[in-house]
């Protein structure tokens, strides 16, 4: 054999080799050891952000612990509009349920979770919307750092942001405002690929009904109020996920930067006291699905991003929280930190439906196999048609009257008066199985973006593989459901418009009164899963709150946490670009304090 067939053959084979020693792994023992500089707990949207700002420093080794398995290859998590199938009752769901939610006549819901790699940014529906400046100005203000309000925190959407032509390539010219953008970050970002048939119809009810429903011609501008086009998190008709854009393969071959996959975390443990503090430096984990329980260290910090179910559950399960509560379950208190699991927040959602003369909705897809099949083949073949998009092409805020009876009793709850109390979003047929079997709909989703209620997430076992008790307490206080009623209300008066009069036929609710409506809510709701708070961001020296405002938690050395459960405050918007301009500046925050 000659020298250059030689190495024809043995080069692969050496790649091979090197890739073990850094890259995505799914066995401990392909990792090259049981120490890094850190170790992030959760693969997930903050997380891998996390892991590949600090891997651009070479000298610096990250593990990424993720208990889920990989998104390659997986077609429900990479075509857009497949979105409602990769969750719930699926491998890359964590498959959560509620506990009885009294808001919802006792019903218990699923409650989404991204178990596989990228995490919930993986199994979302990519709706990305950054909330207005108001919200970040209350963070700052809660949290007594100015760096974590609208204007300090641009630099880092634009990190994080990778603005992306549409998979058909149309003129978006007055879709959006490039000046508010980001077109050399890492995550892309884009407006809808394919129109369906609504959407000329929600453009032009701004026009028709702009006094109440005016056009906003870029919601992520800091003032979301109005109706805009959808921004989503897709990249030429594909997903584009913290997986697929932090954890590229440009970074992914970084030597120092390493990911082990099916690694469920149980606790991190302490590991002596630096300055009189406990430290929590290690990690246990179960090296695959009931597989052994194993330990890695960190050297300078364990980073939990974990999300707002699965960080309080850690953090719970190691010994931190409120003593009472792990008492009950069996589990000696290390850290009393009274908030961790509390004021769980979330964003009720309520699905209002029409009956439509259309066929070309999203029940065409669900009811003719061959026209299924047609997308799916333009989908795979050239990344067009109707699946590279996402399920709603258009958004909107809107702000209660200033006059509501409710104000009468309640403060406003919303962070600034350019801030919406409801969101509609707008979808071309049944969002969710079981899809009617006749008929065809239109949906608008009504939703209160600044909901008073508030919920947790606790345990009642020592067993960290048990499930936590998830209780987001949906739809607890009279402010969430005045704010529903009038949603309500208002999608009504939206689809009243001419824009809709030769396109609906009729409302599937009849709910009229305020008790009707009031039964119609309960026994219809969910949320659109943006838990955030269960681990509270607060002033550096307040005696509640679980992180200090570097995110570093409270009380204790060598532990961080890094995801949306550090939100105090539910932002108005869908949580996952807030998620990751957090993860971007926590990033900043870390490389500062370790000089790197």
């Amino acid at each position: 054999m000659n020298m250059i067939r030689f190495l024809q053959r043995i080069l692969p084979l050496v790649s091979l080799s090197c890739s073990v020693w850094a890259g995505i792994v799914s066995q401990a023992t392909d990792l090259p050891g049981l120490e890094y500089d850190f170790v992030i707990v959760g693969g997930g949207t903050a997380g891998n952000v996390v892991a590949n700002r600090l891997t651009e420093n070479p000298k610096v080794s990250v593990l990424v612990l993720e208990a889920g398995g990989s998104n390659e290859g997986v077609l429900q998590i990479s075509v857009p509009l497949f979105c409602t199938r990769v969750t719930p009752k699926t491998p890359y769901d964590w498959n959560f349920t509620t506990v009885p939610q009294d808001g919802l006549l006792g019903r218990s819901i699923p409650y989404p979770r991204g178990h596989v790699l990228g995490g919930s940014s993986s199994v979302n529906f990519m709706g990305y919307t950054r909330g207005t400046s108001e919200d970040y100005n209350r963070y700052a203000r809660i949290s007594g750092d100015p760096g974590w309000g609208w204007d300090h925190l641009q630099s880092y959407f634009r990190k994080n942001e990778k603005w992306t032509p549409p998979s058909d390539g149309h003129d978006t010219t007055g879709q959006f405002d490039p000046s508010v953008h980001g077109f050399h970050g890492i995550n892309s970002v884009s407006l809808p690929g394919f129109p369906e048939t609504i959407d000329s119809r929600v453009i032009q009810t701004t026009a028709e009904l702009a006094t109440e429903f005016p056009f906003n011609i870029d919601t992520n501008s800091g003032h979301h109020l109005g109706v805009g086009w959808t921004q989503s998190t897709i990249n030429h008709g594909e997903r584009s996920s913290s997986a697929t854009s932090y954890l590229a393969p440009n970074f992914i071959q970084r030597p120092n930067l390493h990911i082990l996959l099916q690694a469920q975390v149980s606790r991190v443990l302490s590991t002596g006291s630096i300055h009189g503090k406990p430290a929590f430096k290690s990690v246990e984990f179960a090296a695959g699905v009931g597989g052994p329980l194993m330990k890695v260290t960190a050297h300078r910090e364990v980073i939990l991003s974990a999300g707002s179910i699965g960080t309080p559950h850690i953090l719970l399960n190691s010994g931190i929280g409120d003593p009472a509560v792990l008492n009950l379950a069996g589990i000696t208190p290390i850290v009393t930190l009274p908030s961790v699991g509390k004021n769980l927040t979330d964003h009720p959602s309520v699905q209002n439906q029409w009956t439509v003369n259309s066929t070309e909705t999203f029940e065409k897809l669900a009811r003719n196999a061959t026209y299924a099949q047609e997308q799916l083949d333009m989908w795979t073949a050239n990344r067009t048609g109707l699946l590279v998009d996402g399920i709603f092409n258009n958004l909107g805020w809107f702000r209660l009257d200033k006059n509501a009876s409710i104000f009468q009793k309640y403060q406003d709850p919303a962070a600034g008066p350019q801030t919406g109390h409801f969101e509609f979003v707008f979808a071309n047929g049944v969002i969710r199985p079981p899809i009617p079997t006749s008929g065809n709909f239109l949906t608008v989703a009504t939703v209160v973006m600044t909901p008073t209620s508030r919920g947790s997430v606790t345990i009642n076992s020592s067993n960290p593989f048990d499930p936590p008790l998830i209780n987001p307490n949906i739809l607890a206080s009279e402010f969430d459901m005045f704010a529903m009623r009038e949603a309500i209300r208002s999608a009504r008066r939206f689809i009243s418009a001419p824009a809709w009069s030769n396109y609906t036929i009729a409302r599937v609710s009849n709910a009229t009164s305020d008790d009707e409506l009031d039964t119609f809510i309960r026994s219809s709701a969910g949320t659109l899963f943006h838990p955030v708070g269960t681990a509270g961001m607060s002033p550096k020296g307040a005696d509640y709150g679980v992180v200090d405002p570097d995110l570093r938690v409270k009380k204790v050395e060598g532990l961080r946490i890094v995801d949306a459960s550090v939100i105090p405050v539910v932002p108005a918007a869908h949580t996952q670009a807030p998620t990751y301009v957090f993860a971007e500046r926590a990033s900043d925050l870390i490389k500062a304090l370790w000089n790197l």
